[in-house]
Order: C-alpha cells, then sequence, then structure tokens
C-alpha cells in the first residue's frame, strides 16, 4: 500500500503541512526518490512551493502535471491515482521531522556508495577516486538545521549570558602569543603562520603541539611534508629536553622512563597521520577523524595541519582554477572543518621570494593567494636573519589578528632552541629589538623551562 511507503508520507504532507514543507524541503532531493513518478510530484510540489510561496492543492499539482510534455500516458495514470490518493492524516510533527530527517540520511549514503562505485569503475569521467572521501562525508552529514537565526529582541536575555560566560581558549606556553591573543586562542577559528623555508613553521607547530599536550589536550597532527616518525622525533626532543641527535643513542631504558612520566603527567592524547603531499583536503580529515573516533575513541581538541599550501581542495582540483582561488577555498575548507568540529586549527603557509630574503614581512608576502589572509582568524610571520640566528632567537609579527588588537605588540621576539625543536620567552632587553634597524640584543636569554617536571 502506498500508505506504508515513508516516501507517501513525506510527499503527502508537503500538500497540508505548511511548517513541515518549509522546514524540509531545502534538504529533499529529486534523486532521494526511487520511483519516477514520486520524482516528478516532488519536482512539481518543489517548482509550486518555489514560485508561488504556498504549498499546492492537489487540484493544482494535478494541472502542474497535465501541462508537462515528458510523461507518458501509463505514467501519468499512476502519477494522478498517487495525488488522489494523498490524504491529510495526523501525525506527531517531531516524529515526522525526525523520520524524514533519518530517510534523507539513508537515501544521501546510499547514492553516495553507489556513485562511489560508479567513480572506481570508471564510468564517472567528471570525478577521481580521491573523491569518494568527500562524497561520503557529505552524506552523513546530512541534517536539518532548524535554528533559524538570532532574534535580536528576543534573545536579548541570552545574548547578555553569553557576554558574561569565559569563552574557552587554548592557551600558549608564551608570554607574548597569550598577550596579542588575549589568552589563547579559541575553537571554531583558523590560525596561520607565515614563514619562509627552514624559517620555523614545523617548529613552531610541533612546539605547540608538544604545549597543548602537556596541558591535557587530545592533538590531531596532520603532516603532508614529512613522515610521521620526523614529526614524532622533533615532539620528542621538545618533550624529553634532549636534542634531536642525542635521541638516536639514547638507551632504551632512559627514553621508557622519560616516556613514563610524559605519560603519567598527561591525560591528553597525540595522534600523528602522514598524507602524501597534495593529496589529502578537508574530506580526508573529516573522515580521518570520524575513524580515529570510531576506532581510538579519540575525539580532537585541536589540529595541526602541516602545511596549508600542499593541502589539495575538496571542491577543485589542483591546476583547474587559479592559485588564488584553490588556496582561498582551502583555507574556507578547513576553517569550515574548524567549525564543524568545534576547534581551533593551526596551519602555516609560505612566503614569497621576496617575504624569504626579507628581515620584514607584511601580508604582501603571502605565497599565491592574498585571499588566504582573509579567510584566517589569526596570522602572524616568523621571521629570521643571520643575526637573529646568531641570537637563538626569532622575530614574530603579527598580520591579522581577529581577537585583539594587532597593533598592539605588533612584532616580539622569541627564543628557539632548533636542537631541542622548542620556543621560549626572552626578557625584556630582547624585546627592545624587534627589527634589524635598532640595536643589537647583547646576550642570549635563559629560557623558562616549562617542562622540567618531565625530566628524568
Amino acid at each position: 500500500m502506498l500508505s506504508d511507503r515513508i516516501e507517501y508520507t513525506i510527499l503527502s504532507n508537503l500538500f497540508y503541512k505548511e511548517d513541515y514543507a518549509r522546514k524540509v524541503l531545502p534538504f529533499l532531493k529529486e534523486d532521494y526518490f526511487v520511483e519516477r513518478s514520486e520524482q516528478i510530484i516532488f519536482n512539481t510540489v518543489f517548482d509550486f512551493i518555489t514560485k508561488y510561496n504556498n504549498i499546492p492543492t492537489k487540484d493544482s499539482i494535478l494541472i502542474e502535471v497535465n501541462n508537462r510534455k515528458d510523461i507518458n500516458d501509463t505514467e501519468h495514470t499512476k502519477i494522478k491515482e498517487y495525488i488522489v490518493a494523498v490524504e491529510n492524516k495526523e501525525t506527531d510533527e517531531q516524529w515526522l521531522l525526525d523520520t524524514t530527517e533519518k530517510w534523507c540520511k539513508d537515501r544521501a549514503v546510499h547514492n553516495a556508495v553507489l556513485s562511489g562505485i560508479k567513480i572506481l569503475d570508471g564510468k564517472d569521467k567528471k570525478q577521481t577516486p580521491e573523491a569518494i572521501p568527500s562524497i561520503l562525508s557529505d552524506a552523513l552529514a546530512v541534517s536539518f538545521d532548524n535554528h533559524v537565526g538570532h532574534d535580536y529582541i528576543e534573545d536579548a536575555e541570552a545574548r547578555y549570558d553569553w557576554y558574561h560566560t569565559k569563552e574557552k581558549r587554548f592557551k600558549f606556553d608564551l608570554e607574548y602569543m597569550n598577550r596579542i591573543t588575549k589568552g589563547g586562542v579559541p575553537a571554531k577559528t583558523l590560525n596561520i603562520a607565515l614563514a619562509g623555508t627552514g624559517v620555523g613553521k614545523s617548529l613552531f607547530m610541533c612546539h605547540m603541539a608538544s604545549n597543548f599536550l602537556t596541558e591535557g589536550q587530545n592533538v590531531l597532527y596532520i603532516t603532508l611534508e614529512m613522515a610521521e616518525e620526523r614529526i614524532a622525533e622533533r615532539i620528542d626532543a621538545n618533550l624529553l629536553d634532549v636534542s634531536m641527535d642525542d635521541l638516536h643513542v639514547m638507551p632504551k631504558d632512559l627514553y621508557d622512563n622519560k616516556m613514563k612520566k610524559i605519560s603519567d603527567k598527561t591525560y591528553g592524547k597525540l595522534i600523528i597521520k602522514e598524507y602524501p603531499t597534495a593529496s589529502a583536503h578537508s574530506g580526508h580529515f573529516k573522515a580521518l577523524i570520524d575513524e580515529l573516533s570510531l576506532k581510538k575513541s579519540f575525539k580532537p581538541d585541536v589540529i595541526f595541519i602541516d602545511y596549508l599550501n600542499i593541502c589539495a581542495s575538496s571542491r577543485f582540483k589542483g591546476g583547474n582554477v587559479g592559485s588564488y582561488f584553490y588556496i582561498k577555498a582551502i583555507a574556507e575548507e578547513l576553517r569550515g572543518l574548524a567549525v564543524e568540529f568545534n576547534v581551533p586549527i593551526f596551519s602555516a603557509t609560505q612566503t614569497t621570494r621576496t617575504g624569504f630574503t626579507s628581515s620584514d614581512i607584511g601580508l604582501e608576502d603571502t605565497s599565491e593567494s592574498f585571499g588566504l589572509p582573509a579567510t584566517a582568524d589569526f596570522m602572524f610571520a616568523l621571521i629570521s636573519n643571520e643575526e637573529l640566528e646568531q641570537l637563538g632567537q626569532m622575530k614574530v609579527k603579527q598580520l591579522k589578528n581577529r581577537y585583539n588588537d594587532p597593533s598592539v605588540n605588533r612584532s616580539f621576539i622569541l627564543g628557539v632552541d632548533r636542537a631541542k625543536m622548542r620556543l621560549y620567552d626572552v626578557g625584556q632587553s630582547a624585546q627592545n629589538i624587534v627589527d634589524s634597524n635598532q640595536q643589537k640584543v647583547e646576550t642570549k636569554e635563559v629560557a623558562y623551562d616549562k617542562f622540567s617536571d618531565f625530566k628524568v
């Protein structure tokens, strides 16, 4: 019987329940319906509501169907019988919404699986197998969003409560980084380090990953440049307080002892995942997060992606669009990932050739895409030169800051221990030197060791 099918229930309620129709129509798709007759009815109802901003009557749909030239007599008879049979039955509204949402999700997944098979069989000439994770992720993400926006007057009380709720922030172990971000970065943000080759993009992110791990956060580190073992090596050097060279001659019992101290001091986890350069995009990262949740019960609190320029875009195939749109698309997709999973994302980007050789860096030195700074919430340059390198220091310059006034502490100095892959605060004497035109720092500052508890 028609009434036993969920498709009939959905279509019949589009005729009689305006609130229901307006909530579900944006999420319904023609290819969710298997029967051609139901596809035609859905399309006709959809077109009517779109054009006239009102739900149709059975008579109006019958007339619209009669005017179509692509329906044969048999189909016309079947559609007419279907529409005549449509009834207005009392149904629990929430049950109807929940059931429709589940049906949409099930049909989306079913269609995604079929699309994946078609791609693998070589029958889809427009998409490659790399698109399959994104197709499946989009299908799994199907859900009804019933939030219609913030009512300025009615939601005033809730807004006041929000003003007085302390926002969770992910705190740095570096004084000036906390100063310029008002205590750390919030979730749902994209934070970008800009630097030339070899200056310290990966060093910065490995240090920050180590920091957040010691603070008890779950850290996901995605690398598209170096092997997983190389990233782990840098984090080992940072947390174990030894140079990378010494790691390779350290006795096993000493290494085990140091690792146990780290394990005992933090309840956070660190997962490092490697992808080949330019092979992975936000769709792959979504699938990875879902897999980690399923297999390891791991939900990241913060994500590092090393680095943005060598990611792929889920929307554009490499080489098909200009670099401006391509890099901007990647940034937008990563920020969307941050919002979806309620985490801050840290990544990095390469400077232009001019920026690489400069003792100062600006937004104009962003490699390939000026659209990147427009998308990022927080963007800063890591600057090194021969003088700073000799002093064991690097300059940090704010480029964009949605958390604070970027003109305050525009530039500042951090200490660098490249052997141990660490950054550290330096004294005020160093902070007086924030560009190459000012006086030199005479002495190296001593690092404050926040990892002393981990030492053996």
